[in-house]
């Protein structure tokens, strides 16, 4: 057996999305903040993580994170955030994920009833609220970075489909968010096709007329995410399905993208402050979260978000590149 490389990983999935924890392999990466080494990562290693997600090793829907030592004193672990569409700010699900695999693994102190783990991430510190029982990992409650509506009632023309109206939101990643009807389309995974034809359809609409830019790290643009809710769909409990771009839906519920949501429905009054709501995936799982209080960024008036959610490890794995393998970089189909 010969390898040029060599990396380890414990695979997870939270509920329904997979998140490969690179826990060995990876030096650290250059970059005195976890943005700055997200930015030298886009720049520099995009073979790594097409090494990571794509085919073989991985698949069209595959997500990642990459763990590095923290920049700032008040973490734990930095995290790099990686799928097939790209080096993420941050990751909702995978983060879940992450916290998961420390604790279950050992790689933070653990204690019970609860574990508390700060992750350094590239939109900003994270911190995990992990119930433990008995070793075992039963839930965890993500505080995310702040929230906001950045859009109301905007609206693009999209090829095929005419003038589209949505709200453009961050939770960490932007989404447009809008009901599904407006397309035309039933909410039924029998339709998946058209949906995320559809997804992709707007991203490109928005990403060529109303590219939307963090109003604090211009690193963070575009949109990469759609989010169809369902009819009946509230600020107490809403089904969505996430088309992202390449072009995959989000299996679990998504947890940057609930944060968003939450921070749309709060800007149009309908959600208030420590006041649960459910956000129920494509393939019927489900997230918690709630709004803890007000804050603001770059003068745009934002959220601070929290939401829980469970990861289950599947695997752990060594992943091996052979000088003689014909795609040492993966490839897509």
């Amino acid at each position: 057996m010969r390898a040029a490389r060599a990396i380890t990983a414990v695979d997870s999935h939270t509920e329904g999305m997979p998140t490969r924890v690179v826990t060995g392999g990876v030096a650290p990466i250059p970059g005195a903040t976890m943005a700055q080494r997200r930015r030298y990562a886009m720049e520099h290693l995009d073979e790594l993580r097409r090494f990571l997600v794509d085919e073989p090793r991985g698949h069209g829907a595959m997500s990642g994170a990459i763990l590095q030592p923290p920049t700032r004193d008040d973490a734990d672990w930095g995290v790099l955030y990686i799928e097939v569409s790209g080096f993420l700010p941050m990751c909702g699900h995978g983060t879940i994920g992450v916290a998961t695999v420390l604790v279950e693994t050992g790689m933070v102190p653990v204690t019970e009833p609860e574990t508390v783990v700060r992750l350094d991430t590239p939109a900003g510190l994270v911190t995990a609220r992990v119930a433990v029982r008995d070793g075992a990992v039963q839930q965890v409650t993500l505080r995310n970075v702040d929230a906001f509506c950045l859009e109301q009632d905007a609206a693009v023309e999209v090829p095929g489909l005419g003038e589209v109206r949505y709200d453009l939101a961050y939770g960490g990643n932007f989404y447009a968010i809008l009901p599904i009807e407006r397309i035309g389309l039933p909410f039924d995974q029998a339709r998946k096709g058209e949906i995320l034809a559809a997804g992709l359809s707007i991203m490109d609409s928005i990403n060529a007329q109303r590219r939307p830019v963090h109003p604090t790290d211009p690193d963070v643009s575009g949109c990469k995410h759609v989010q169809f809710l369902a009819p009946g769909s509230d600020a107490r409990h809403s089904r969505n399905a996430m088309a992202i771009h390449p072009g995959w839906f989000d299996r679990s519920p998504c947890g940057t993208g609930t944060c968003a949501r939450m921070a749309q429905l709060h800007a149009r009054g309908e959600l208030a402050l420590d006041t649960d709501f459910v956000n129920e995936s494509f393939i019927g799982t489900r997230f918690t979260g709630r709004l803890l209080r007000t804050s603001e960024v770059g003068g745009v008036p934002a959220v601070v978000p929290e939401f829980s959610g469970r990861a289950w490890i599947t695997g752990t794995a060594t992943y091996l590149l052979d000088p003689t393998d014909p795609f040492p970089h993966g490839f897509v189909l």
